[in-house]
């Protein structure tokens, strides 16, 4: 995601993906650009004009290939639209997307295809029907064709045709303004859209060879004009989003107070409280819940829903709802975080696709920090398991699969402890009905003002021990340039820092917050899910992945250190009352040492035999997963 600029207060983000940074210094490094020319044979677009709709139709659509229908309103603007797409004749589809501008889709078979598209906002409606032929074909297919506002980051992908390598693969733009790519990868490039004054197309073109047969495909993008930025929160243009349910009561207030360019200031809690504070549901209704998601594609609401529906049978996540005013679910947000300026919390989609056509919609930009602690000389690698065995899948987005829901719960649950812990860390339940406002930010200067969150009761009670580690961390994760002395720090040094200290994970460090959420999430993904997470300190190879890096030093389960489970019982109890901290603490297995010496993949497979001892366990056949390096959500892919 964008950097989000903020000047209201200090430690307005959280999150386990959120920065913790006290503001808005850090920006994104800059990316490498490459100049791309205009391609030698233009794309004419096909135009026609229905009901004030402007419908831009491709020159041809071939089969087996990632095509698209474009819709703007005639007068080349669609702000403040709400779009809704279905088809009305020819072979069914698989329509992904249907409430953007940009209906794109893939037709296994040639024939004529219809589809119906209505346009509307509060005072007026548009409706037309276009009609395309398809013919038999195949090639080449970029993902995805698709709605973007002006002046913001997106990703494009090469689809390999069925894991086939791309040869010779260029770029060029084919209609519409020029841009300029960064190709670091080419198979994904990355760009930032132009300013543009009216809904404009863009369309670029990839060529490459493929078995010796040169392909090539088109991509359309339309590139939406907005107002001009008039906001104190955000300081880049960030994706159109709307109400997951069109009959919530809360669709006109959750984007102008949560998601919007023309952010100017906090909204009050009588203009959208926190969930909790509603007096006609009840803590359990997730239709109140429901009603406060925002999102810029209708399956990322849908997906969110039904897991909350199968898998959250303890309600745990329903009951910590309550103390935010919405969840964000928007292609555009990487990494995930929790912002009180808002009360909102806001989730990359990464964590809750389920088909490759959804996870097509995702924008792969990476996280802005993956840049900083680049001097350092060690790495805090993590990853969640279960049964010896990584608890999650990885899915390569090259290959193109699909998931089961219940694949989604290592993440998903992790992510929403994490940024869940921030929101009743800061309000919890127990003060919902005295909080005075009129903002939230008002409230948290006074709670903040008098060390009353419960991470400052933390602090104040069981503080973390390592200067040297703290030091680290605002390197590692808040950009700080590194000293000559961290510089020369070595995995073993960090390791006698880190170790003997109460801290779960490097990234409790960073601030007071992650601190506690950071316990919580490990602590309640052992006790619900028997998700074990392990940590470690490893050297910093030239080539890094999971087979490559040296454990130095690490533990499976550290939540479980007796030095660490009066904090994580500490901060359980603070979080959800309703439990017992000291006595979930009391049922997490036994840390268990890691083998020093060995790889990051080798350790996988560990036994204690009731001992805080590591045994040697037969390996399995497993395969490597990239590495997630501490305060890293998404895995970092393999170099």
């Amino acid at each position: 995601m964008q950097r989000i600029a903020f000047f209201l207060i200090g430690i307005i983000l959280a999150g386990c993906g959120g920065s913790g940074s006290d503001s808005g210094a850090n920006t994104p490094p800059e990316t490498p650009a490459n100049s791309i020319s205009r391609c030698a044979v233009q794309s004419t677009p096909q135009i026609i004009t229905s009901d004030n709709i402007r419908f831009y139709l491709q020159s041809q659509y071939l089969s087996h290939q990632q095509s698209s229908v474009v819709a703007t309103l005639a007068n080349g603007t669609s702000s403040g639209y709400q779009f809704h797409w279905q088809q009305t004749s020819g072979t069914p589809l698989t329509l992904t997307v249907t409430d953007n501008a940009v209906l794109p889709f893939v037709a296994d078979s040639s024939g004529d295809y219809g589809f119906e598209v209505t346009i509307a906002n509060a005072e007026q409606q548009y409706t037309a029907i276009i009609n395309v032929i398809v013919t038999e074909g195949d090639g080449l297919s970029i993902r995805l064709d698709h709605q973007v506002v002006e002046g913001a980051d997106v990703s494009l992908r090469v689809d390999r045709r069925s894991g086939s390598s791309i040869q010779n693969l260029s770029w060029c733009v084919a209609y519409g303004p020029d841009v300029t790519l960064n190709l670091d990868d080419v198979e994904v490039p990355l760009f930032t859209t132009p300013q543009v004054n009216s809904d404009s197309l863009l369309i670029l073109r990839a060529t490459g060879t493929a078995n010796d047969v040169q392909l090539s495909d088109d991509v359309n993008l339309l590139i939406t004009n907005e107002a001009a930025i008039d906001s104190a929160y955000f300081d880049k243009p960030i994706a159109r989003t709307h109400s997951y349910r069109a009959d919530s009561p809360w669709r006109n207030a959750l984007q102008g107070c949560v998601y919007s360019n023309q952010l100017a200031n906090s909204c009050t809690l009588t203009t959208l409280p926190l969930i909790g504070q509603e007096t006609a549901e009840n803590a359990s209704d997730k239709a109140a819940i429901m009603n406060r998601v925002l999102v810029s594609h209708d399956w990322m609401g849908k997906n969110f829903e039904a897991f909350l529906d199968n898998l959250d049978p303890h309600s745990d996540f329903a009951t910590l709802l309550q103390s935010v005013t919405a969840i964000v679910i928007s292609y555009d947000v990487r990494p995930s975080f929790y912002w009180v300026a808002t009360g909102a919390i806001y989730l990359d989609p990464e964590d809750l696709w389920l088909t490759a056509a959804e996870r097509d919609t995702i924008n792969e930009a990476a996280d802005y920090r993956s840049a900083f602690g680049q001097d350092l000389q060690f790495l805090v690698p993590w990853r969640y398991v279960k049964n010896n065995d990584y608890a999650s899948i990885y899915r390569s987005p090259a290959l193109r699969q699909s998931r089961s829901l219940s694949e989604l719960e290592p993440d998903l649950a992790s992510l929403l402890y994490h940024e869940l812990a921030h929101a009743n860390d800061y309000f919890p339940r127990s003060i919902h009905s005295s909080l005075q406002g009129p903002t939230l930010v008002d409230d948290y200067n006074r709670r903040s003002a008098n060390k009353a969150l419960g991470s400052d009761q933390l602090t104040n009670t069981l503080p973390l021990q390592s200067t040297e580690m703290q030091s680290l961390a605002e390197v590692n994760f808040l950009g700080d340039n590194a000293t000559a002395t961290e510089r020369s720090y070595s995995p073993a040094d960090v390791a006698s820092f880190f170790s003997p200290d109460r801290a779960n994970d490097f990234y409790n460090y960073s601030t007071s917050r992650e601190d506690a959420a950071m316990l919580f999430e490990e602590a309640m993904m052992s006790y619900r899910l028997g998700i074990q997470r392990d940590v470690a300190v490893t050297d910093k190879p030239a080539v890094i992945s999971s087979s490559t890096v040296t454990v130095n030093w690490g533990q499976r389960g550290r939540i479980a250190e007796p030095a660490i489970q009066p904090r994580a019982a500490m901060i359980i109890d603070y979080l959800m009352p309703e439990l017992d901290g000291a006595t979930i603490e009391a049922t997490l297995p036994p840390p268990v040492a890691m083998r020093t010496g060995e790889s990051w993949l080798a350790n996988l497979a560990l036994s204690n035999n009731g001992k805080n001892t590591p045994q040697l366990v037969s390996p399995k056949n497993i395969s490597e997963q990239p590495l997630r390096l501490s305060g890293e959500r998404q895995p970092r892919t393999q170099q």
